[in-house]
């Protein structure tokens, strides 16, 4: 991680550690560069592609971003209010120089970000990063020469804006296409979590015939994530019983993640959509070289379920980037998160809450059972996880008391459960996690690190 992105992108509290002049920045590198980069012999300017959730400071960010590139002399396309892998989609098939997503994901509507992806629509390389960064602070040093500022387009090198919503409309219809049966019959609940998703996904669902129900499709620009989504599932969970629904499926913010809930309204969460996933592509001949990717959050349960399977899996550090980096190094088609990060590389190089949901459908359907009937087979070990804000997280971990906290628990449980303290890559945080063989167990040992993080004054007050 660097100086100012971290592992999903440049995030943080709008106008405060991440202002209209950091984006604005951000614009002026990324259209001299890829104008720079471009191949010998080629007239036309970069072209930029720039797609936003729905925080009110989203609007700011859009416009300062665009007015940075044409300062610059490249083009920015606007898809406007869209999802993360839409603008992934989006940059790779219409062979965009890179592309940029407006969003702080799954954090409050004060919160917002700034995702870079390649011309693939992968997320961007370290390196590129790095340069961002150092013209950030005013240091950049690339192509031989040193820049405390770099040159602005005049006459007619000066760029322009683009609307693209095409590009968004292509996106829908390329996802209608992946459905392979009719949902006509199926009663599916959509939580969009007033973010990206709530112009996107109950066209798909309706398209494909499904008896489409919604909630949290009215975003005000301060409502985003707010007791919705994904990471309210609760809300989904009484909405599906309530309405004797067959399956429901709830999309963070930006609608790179997908949560499940069953029919009976219980959580399916991403380490069921993996084993669900992993099933029927192994039984289809469709999971090559027979291994998930998973991260090291992933539960117990699953590989206890993979192994009776006979599935390989891998585990990566915690975030959707490191998921991807191993599946494309090693040729596996199927990797994710729990939280519900699902990719799928035959179709996407990113997290994709709605195709994600389109191949639960698909299960469900192909196999003609209930959502419920699909995770049987997968036990889940109790798991506590508790996020502590933090003053430094270096000293957080590495103080030496807080690691023998850690190995005391860890020694405790022994082979019957495990404990991971690690830092969160896009907030001040540690996370504390514990699986253990009952709630109360986790509990106790999470409890047990986190006082000695807040006795030795690691904790922000």
């Amino acid at each position: 991680m660097g100086k100012y992105f971290g592992t999903d992108g440049f995030r943080g509290e709008a106008n405060v550690d991440l202002t209209a002049d950091h984006a604005y920045k951000v614009g002026r590198f990324l259209g001299w560069y890829y104008n720079i980069k471009r191949p010998s012999g080629h007239t036309e300017p970069a072209r930029i592609l720039i797609g936003k959730d729905t925080r009110r400071s989203s609007y700011m960010f859009e416009y300062t971003l665009a007015a940075g590139i044409t300062a610059s002399g490249a083009d920015a396309y606007l898809l406007h209010v869209t999802t993360t892998p839409s603008v992934a989609y989006v940059t790779r098939m219409d062979e965009f120089d890179c592309g940029v997503m407006i969003s702080a994901s799954h954090n409050p509507y004060y919160d917002n970000g700034i995702k870079l992806l390649n011309s693939q629509g992968e997320k961007m390389d370290e390196e590129t990063i790095s340069y961002v960064e150092a013209y950030l602070d005013g240091k950049l040093e690339l192509f031989g020469a040193s820049y405390s500022e770099i040159p602005f387009a005049t006459k007619e090198k000066i760029g322009r804006t683009v609307d693209y919503i095409s590009g968004r409309n292509r996106y829908i219809g390329y996802l209608i296409s992946l459905g392979l049966f009719s949902f006509k019959g199926k009663k599916v609940g959509l939580d969009c979590a007033n973010g990206a998703s709530w112009n996107v996904a109950k066209s798909v669902f309706d398209a494909l015939g499904a008896k489409t129900y919604v909630i949290n499709a009215e975003p005000d620009g301060t409502n985003i994530n707010r007791d919705a989504g994904s990471t309210h599932i609760e809300v989904l969970q009484k909405f599906v019983v309530d309405n004797g629904l067959d399956v429901g499926f709830a999309y963070d913010g930006d609608a790179d993640r997908c949560l499940c809930v069953d029919e009976k309204g219980q959580v399916v969460s991403g380490d069921h959509i993996l084993y669900i996933l992993g099933n029927y592509m192994q039984e289809r001949g469709q999971l090559d070289n027979n291994t998930v990717v998973t991260t090291v959050m992933s539960n117990f349960g699953l590989y206890k379920a993979f192994d009776e399977k006979g599935i390989g899996y891998a585990k990566t550090a915690v975030g959707d980037k490191y998921v991807y980096e191993y599946m494309t190094a090693n040729g596996c088609r199927l990797g994710g998160e729990q939280s519900g990060h699902i990719i799928i590389s035959k179709y996407a190089t990113t997290g994709d809450g709605i195709l994600t949901s389109l191949k639960l459908m698909e299960v469900m359907l192909a196999k003609k059972k209930t959502m419920s009937q699909l995770c049987e087979g997968l036990t889940i070990y109790p798991q506590v996880l508790k996020n502590v804000r933090v003053k430094s997280k270096p000293d957080a971990q590495n103080d030496p008391a807080v690691q023998e906290a850690v190995q005391k628990v860890a020694d405790r449980l022994g082979e019957t459960g495990r404990i991971l303290v690690r830092e969160s890559g896009t907030e001040p945080v540690i996370r504390v996690m514990v699986e253990a063989p009952s709630k109360a167990v986790c509990q106790e040992c999470v409890d047990q690190v986190v006082d000695v993080i807040c006795a030795q004054g690691h904790a922000r007050v």
